[in-house]
C-alpha cells in the first residue's frame, strides 16, 4: 500500500505538536463546517445554536471550505469565518502545513465538527491538526471506502453524538446536536435569516421574476424550453432577470435564448450583491442550487425545481422547518434520496427525476404563485 505524502506530513507534525508545551490556557472554538455554497447558506441559520458553547465572549470562528466562502456574509455577527481550500490541502504540502500549524497555534479550548458527512485526510486532519482539550463530532455517515479510518478517527473526540438515521433534514440534525451539546431543547427553528442582518430590498418600479436555471450538476437542469415557455406565460411587461455567471451561459449556450426573449436580462452578481434584488423579487425561480437556498433564506417567494436526489434529507425542506414562502416540485420515483447517485440512464442529458418533471403543472403553478404576490401587493 502506498501512503500518501500528506498522510505522512500529518504524523510527523502532529507528533511534533504533541511535545509542545502550550503556556497559555487553551481558548475560543473552532466550528467546521465543509459543505458547499447551499450547506453554508443552510448552516448559516443554524449555528448561531452553537454560540452558547462560548464562555466569557470567547472568540468563535468557522472553518468553511474556500469555494463556500462567497456565502460567508450570511454568518451571523461575532463569528470569524476562515477559508479552508481542500483541493490545495491534498495537493499542496506547504499550504497543508500553514493551514493546520495555523489552526494548532490559535490554541482552540473546544473544537466542534458539525458534519455528518467526513473525509479523514481532509476536514478530520483539521480536528487532529488543532489538538484541542476537547473535539466534539456526530457519528458520521458510513463511507465505505473510509470506513476503517472514520473508525479510527474517533479518538479524535472526546464525544461523539447520535444524531439519527442516515436519511434526516440537514437543519434539523444540525439542531439536535446543538441541543445535545448545550444541554437545551430550543424550538424548532423556521429557515430564514433574520431581517436586521439583511440588507434592504431593492428599490425597483417593477419588482421581477428572477430565474436561476444553472446547476454545479448540468444533470440536474431542466431545459431552455421550459424556461422559454414559463417566461412566455408571465403577464404581459414582467421584467425577468436570469441569475448565473457568464461562465455558466458559456458552458450552457443554449439557455442564451431565454437572453433574447422581450424584458429578460442577465444579473451575475455575487451572491451578496443579489440579495437586494432577491428580497425585491415578485418570485424566484430556481434549481435545487445555492442560491435557492439563499432565496428562502432573504424570505422571497420561492418555487424550487428540484431533482429527487435530496428527498429526506435537504430539499424539499422538511414541513418542521420549511417557511411559507418555500414551494418545491419535483417527480418522486422509488430511488429518491439517493443523493446524486444516479442509478439510471439519463433522458434527454438529465436525471430521470428532472427529465419527468410536468411543465404543464409548473407553469400553473407559476401562474398560481404570481397571483399570489399581485393579491399581496
Amino acid at each position: 500500500m502506498v501512503i500518501k505524502r500528506f498522510r505522512l506530513l500529518d504524523w510527523w507534525l502532529n507528533r511534533k505538536r504533541s511535545g509542545i508545551r502550550r503556556l497559555s490556557p487553551a481558548k475560543g472554538i473552532l466550528v467546521i463546517s465543509s459543505g458547499g455554497l447551499g450547506d453554508t447558506v443552510l448552516f448559516a441559520q443554524v449555528v448561531e445554536r452553537f454560540l452558547d458553547l462560548a464562555k466569557d465572549g470567547e472568540p468563535v470562528t468557522v472553518v468553511l471550505r474556500s469555494d463556500a466562502m462567497k456565502m460567508a456574509f450570511a454568518m451571523p455577527p461575532g463569528i470569524q469565518a476562515m477559508g479552508v481550500d481542500f483541493h490545495r490541502l491534498r495537493q499542496d504540502l506547504n499550504y497543508r502545513r500553514g493551514i493546520t500549524d495555523s489552526l494548532f497555534n490559535a490554541h482552540y479550548r473546544l473544537v466542534v465538527h458539525t458534519d455528518y458527512l467526513r473525509h479523514p485526510d481532509l476536514d478530520e486532519a483539521l480536528v487532529a491538526a488543532a489538538q484541542a482539550p476537547e473535539a466534539i463530532a456526530m457519528e458520521p455517515r458510513r463511507w465505505d471506502k473510509y470506513d476503517s479510518r472514520l473508525r479510527n478517527n474517533r479518538r479524535l473526540y472526546s464525544r461523539l453524538f447520535e444524531s439519527g438515521p442516515p436519511q434526516l433534514n440537514k437543519i434539523l440534525r444540525w439542531a439536535r446536536f446543538a441541543d445535545w451539546l448545550c444541554g437545551a431543547e430550543r424550538p424548532i427553528l423556521t429557515m430564514r435569516l433574520a431581517d436586521e442582518l439583511l440588507v434592504p430590498a431593492a428599490t425597483l418600479d417593477v419588482p421581477p421574476v428572477v430565474i436561476q436555471p444553472f446547476s454545479a450538476v448540468k444533470e440536474k437542469q431542466s431545459p431552455p424550453a421550459l424556461y422559454q415557455r414559463l417566461i412566455k406565460s408571465l403577464p404581459k411587461g414582467t421584467r425577468v432577470v436570469i441569475t448565473g455567471t457568464r461562465q455558466d451561459l458559456e458552458v450552457n449556450a443554449e439557455y442564451k435564448l431565454l437572453l433574447e426573449l422581450p424584458g429578460v436580462e442577465l444579473d451575475d452578481s455575487v451572491f451578496e450583491d443579489l440579495v437586494p434584488l432577491l428580497r425585491a423579487a415578485r418570485l424566484v425561480i430556481s434549481v435545487d442550487t445555492a442560491l435557492m437556498h439563499l432565496a428562502v433564506a432573504v424570505g422571497a417567494p420561492t418555487l424550487c425545481l428540484a431533482s429527487a436526489a435530496f428527498v429526506g434529507e435537504i430539499v424539499p425542506y422538511d414541513s418542521a422547518v420549511a417557511p411559507l414562502n418555500a414551494r418545491f416540485i419535483y417527480h418522486s420515483m422509488p430511488c429518491e434520496g439517493c443523493l446524486g447517485s444516479c442509478i439510471h440512464p439519463l433522458e434527454k442529458g438529465m436525471f430521470p427525476c428532472v427529465a419527468r418533471l410536468d411543465i404543464d403543472y409548473i407553469v400553473d403553478d407559476v401562474r398560481r404563485l404570481i397571483n399570489q404576490s399581485e393579491d399581496r401587493a
